[in-house]
């Protein structure tokens, strides 16, 4: 799940107008552009070097729904060759009717799709609420598997519980909303733009006192809600409303259970992994805004007046449906991490997480099968400001079932820079020196959005994740005889470390610092060129060793 607080809501999921200087930032280098970017025109300059040409590389890429129509990603999506397109036969008998590009996990065999989901607590609060509520438990009575499922019972009822102070808060924000839309109104008949911007009317003068009025209230509301003075009006509202539509359902949710959204559409047996050819082809889906932002992350298409774009890896983008608008379903993730690795993918992105994970066994279980057939696969961190070493997000690379620590898995946290945010560090990302392995830019990052040809920012480790799904291409690319291991290895080893170890970064909005090292494992930010001169030294020790080998 895409989670936010309302600051985050409302600064993560707008498409802002940001300023041409900063247009790709991520792409930067710190020597050349004194920009924490990864250096990728720099990287490009590397592939120039290579004597080998890009082989195919396909990144799965696991979330809530891809534009297949946007210009800039519909030539690069993986295509099911053994698939006749839209026959509605399984030709390749795989299970999957018409999986040309990849699988959705959330449609019906009608057409239909989830959307909206419930969240993984209230799941699990009502699903043992006639079991445990108003009991007496003795935990000592219970067996191992029996004392788990009612310690986390009882934490999800807390968790539920909506408080004074959550309805005093959500009682505000509809009045503020309000206010927002009937101000907006105001402004618009004289500024003669619907979808305006607080820094675009800082400036604007009204003639009348009341349109005056309006514009000086609507800039001091937009500055309280933490609202940034970039986001389009339109989803600005769009924005307050869904986070509304969220909190009126968290307030209802230790009464009413979620209701069979799943049972009514996908209609699969759920708790039977082998019931696992449910879905439909439709990758796309009802909402692919943040899906659409990853695969274009994953893509990282070049600017076109760099002279080394001709170097461009060959990526194909395989799209699993599989995040819905609410807490993802262990089964699909599973299932999806499955079908990647079944498909051909060698490296998965997954840009969600959540707190709850009932069937973790069935993840655990396929993120190791992926081990097993040499898939990375790159999570990201989470949006809340956890410390991971402390509190638990899912997917997790450690395993109880397996006891052991996925391997071929990397948690990414998110960076900014000082240009953007006027911090090294976002005032959103998880973190822990155990958990999380790298950093990555994910601070107003500019990619595709739903539309044929339109495109815009977002922040999140969400964006974060997906540049190193795409160096991790590069590499899998051009060197295609790295193992994942060996492709994690290089990644963290060439991360750039921005300065001295000792230095703490102050952390926007929580009056605090932290250095690197308390922020992730290996204390950088990944770098595209390092990672491809680096890679360029492993791949000539390998070719070295086989030639040894073979004398």
């Amino acid at each position: 799940m895409k989670k936010w607080s309302l600051l985050l809501l409302l600064i993560i999921a707008c498409k802002i107008s940001f300023s041409q200087s900063s247009l790709n930032w991520h792409w930067k280098d710190l020597t050349a552009d004194s920009v924490h970017g990864i250096s990728l025109k720099q990287a490009y300059t590397v592939l120039a070097t290579l004597p080998n040409k890009p082989a195919p590389v396909i990144v799965a890429v696991l979330d809530g729904g891809i534009d297949t129509n946007h210009i800039a990603l519909k030539n690069l999506f993986w295509v099911n060759k053994k698939e006749i397109p839209n026959n509605k036969i399984d030709d390749d008998k795989n299970g999957y009717v018409d999986d040309i590009n990849g699988w959705n996990f959330l449609g019906g065999k009608d057409g239909r799709n989830i959307d909206k989901a419930s969240d993984e607590k209230s799941r699990i609060y009502h699903k043992y609420k006639s079991l445990y509520e108003g009991q007496m438990v003795d935990t000592n009575s219970l067996n191992k598997v029996q004392k788990k499922q009612y310690l986390t019972w009882s934490k999800t009822a807390q968790e539920v519980e909506f408080s004074e102070n959550d309805a005093d808060n959500l009682s505000y924000i509809k009045m503020a909303t309000n206010a927002i839309k009937k101000l907006g109104a105001t402004i618009i008949k004289e500024l003669n733009d619907t979808n305006f911007t607080a820094e675009q009317l800082e400036p604007f003068q009204p003639i009348g006192r009341v349109t005056l009025e309006a514009k000086m209230a609507y800039l001091r509301t937009v500055v309280i809600l933490g609202v940034d003075k970039e986001a389009p009006y339109k989803e600005v509202i769009q924005d307050l409303d869904e986070f509304i539509a969220g909190k009126e359902k968290a307030a209802i949710s230790k009464i009413q259970a979620p209701a069979p959204i799943r049972e009514d559409i996908i209609k699969d047996n759920y708790f039977s992994l082998s019931d696992k050819y449910y879905g439909n082809s439709d990758i796309t889906g009802p909402n692919a805004k943040h899906g659409t932002h990853v695969a274009g992350l994953v893509a990282s298409i070049p600017d076109s007046n760099w002279l080394v774009q001709s170097y461009y890896p060959a990526i194909k983008i395989m799209g699993l449906r599989l995040v819905p608008d609410g807490d993802e379903y262990d089964k699909d993730v599973a299932l999806g991490i499955r079908y990647a690795v079944d498909n051909g993918a060698k490296v998965i992105n997954m840009s969600f997480g959540k707190s709850y994970s009932p069937e973790q066994a069935w993840v655990d279980s396929a993120i190791r099968y992926a081990a097993q057939k040499d898939v990375l696969i790159i999570h990201s961190a989470g949006n809340e400001y956890y410390d991971l070493n402390q509190k638990e997000v899912f997917p997790t690379p450690y395993s109880s079932l397996f006891n052991d620590t996925a391997k071929n898995m990397i948690t990414i946290g998110a960076t900014s820079d000082p240009n953007i945010s006027g911090s090294l560090l976002t005032d959103f990302s998880n973190y822990g020196s155990k958990i999380v392995d790298v950093l990555a830019p994910g601070d107003k990052i500019y990619s595709t959005l739903p539309g044929i040809n339109n495109y815009g920012y977002l922040r999140g480790t969400s964006m974060a994740a997906p540049i190193v799904s795409h160096i991790a291409a590069m590499i899998r690319s051009y060197f295609p005889t790295l193992t994942a291991i060996q492709v994690k290895e290089i990644l963290l080893q060439s991360a750039r470390n921005t300065a001295d170890d000792a230095i703490a970064y102050e952390v926007p909005q929580h009056e605090e610092s932290k250095t690197l090292n308390e922020i992730s494992k290996i204390g950088g930010i990944v770098n595209a060129a390092n990672a491809l001169a680096l890679a360029k030294k492993y791949s000539t020790i390998k070719i070295t060793q086989l030639k040894k080998r073979t004398k």
